[in-house]
């Protein structure tokens, strides 16, 4: 193995990495742009198609496109899936967030983590293994897909087209840890009907902030300390967090409609129609204690997936041959074992691992606490790193034959 690494690390460098992750921030890929994100799949399939890995850009939905990218297996080998997002969040207060930057040895710019640094890393192990001569003995596949940061249209489509792999690797910033699940996470919105009145005459009036509170005082008494029991031995607890509200127009109007939306993450253990059902239960409970409370509850249309998807949650098993694969290259090139854990946020390993079967392990360089602000940015050191243990890992699960 020492051999293949040193046979690696010949055909990979930092400034190749650099300018992949550079070029890709260069193209903007987040809402609201035409085709979002088809100009980095398609650079990406340029960059593969350059390197002899046989490539194909797939259409999604509204011009959006998937690449997917596949160094055959020579045969009698796992098939190992990397799999990334091309999107991004939009710019918000970043400025020039599509021009990237170095600087103090980071790169800045958007979806600089989260994830172009990330599946530049990636991309460049495929070359990698490819320029060594590294002959597989079953298939690497890479993925870039759209959406996830919406609805996940890109590795749904991957498994509705009955994609298959033995194991899956989701480019995540972790930090170099091995995060082997996550929970699985809905949005909820609750609405809250009052009565318009004046402040000073409230007579008869119905004040939904009132009743947005009284719904969160019964969250709190009757929910809240069920969650806290219910634990997964290595996910933790259900959890639920109270995330905007609205409400009311000016402070002398008694406020006639409020708005409340709910973060609830959910075990696999959890049913998800008992967990909604959860909440209905409680607008039910206080409507009888309360003749005038007025609520409702909605899935969020942001949270909405193609019909029979969820954000389901993901769990790798501890036995799984590419865990083991993945911590034995971490340690080969950083020169120390990696921290196991859940992952904090939701990854598209959701869908693969629920609904394409496929184990999945979320696993990259980058800290997820920088994604999505006005600071975002990848460590330079990470990028060379993250690249050899990918391309190392691949090896190790795949076999080789050569």
């Amino acid at each position: 193995m020492h051999d293949l690494y040193t046979r690696i690390k010949q055909n990979i460098n930092e400034a190749e990495i650099v300018s992949l992750a550079e070029d890709m921030i260069r193209l903007p890929s987040y809402r609201g742009i035409a085709q979002q994100e088809t100009a980095v799949a398609a650079y990406i399939d340029r960059f593969f198609k350059k390197e002899g890995i046989a490539s194909e850009l797939i259409p999604v939905k509204d011009g959006r496109c998937n690449v997917v990218a596949r160094l055959p297996g020579c045969g009698g080998g796992r098939t190992l899936l990397f799999n990334s997002h091309l999107d991004t969040v939009p710019p918000y207060d970043m400025a020039d967030a599509c021009r990237p930057r170095v600087e103090g040895g980071r790169l800045y710019g958007r979806g600089a983590v989260d994830t172009k640094g990330i599946v530049a890393c990636m991309i460049a192990a495929c070359a990698a293994v490819r320029r060594a001569g590294i002959i597989l003995k079953g298939d690497f596949i890479f993925s870039g897909v759209i959406d996830e940061e919406d609805g996940s249209a890109g590795s749904v489509d991957l498994v509705k087209r009955g994609l298959r792999a033995d194991g899956a690797i989701v480019g995540e910033p972790t930090g170099f840890d091995l995060c082997l699940g996550h929970k699985g996470l809905e949005w909820l919105e609750f609405s809250f009907q009052g009565a318009d009145a004046h402040g000073g005459s409230q007579a008869g009036s119905r004040n939904a902030i009132r009743m947005a509170g009284l719904f969160i005082g019964k969250c709190e008494r009757e929910l809240a300390p069920k969650l806290k029991e219910r634990i997964h031995p290595f996910l933790g607890s259900a959890s639920m967090n109270y995330g905007f509200i609205r409400g009311g127009s000016q402070p002398s109007t008694v406020a006639g409609e409020c708005i409340l939306q709910v973060d609830r993450r959910w075990l696999p253990e959890e049913d998800y129609a008992a967990v909604l059902e959860e909440y209905e239960e409680l607008l039910r409970s206080l409507a009888e204690e309360e003749p005038r409370f007025k609520g409702s509850m909605k899935v969020m249309e942001a949270s909405r997936m193609e019909e029979g998807y969820l954000h389901a949650g993901s769990l790798l098993e501890p036995s799984h041959p590419l865990l083991a694969a993945a911590a034995d290259s971490a340690f080969a090139v950083l020169g120390a074992a990696p921290q196991q854990r859940a992952f904090t946020a939701w990854s598209d390993a959701g869908i693969l691992s629920t609904y394409g079967g496929i184990p999945s392990l979320i696993f990259a360089p980058g800290e997820m606490a920088v994604a999505h602000s006005a600071g975002e940015h990848i460590k330079i050191k990470d990028l060379l790193p993250a690249a050899l243990i990918y391309a190392l890992t691949a090896a190790r699960f795949c076999g080789h034959a050569k």
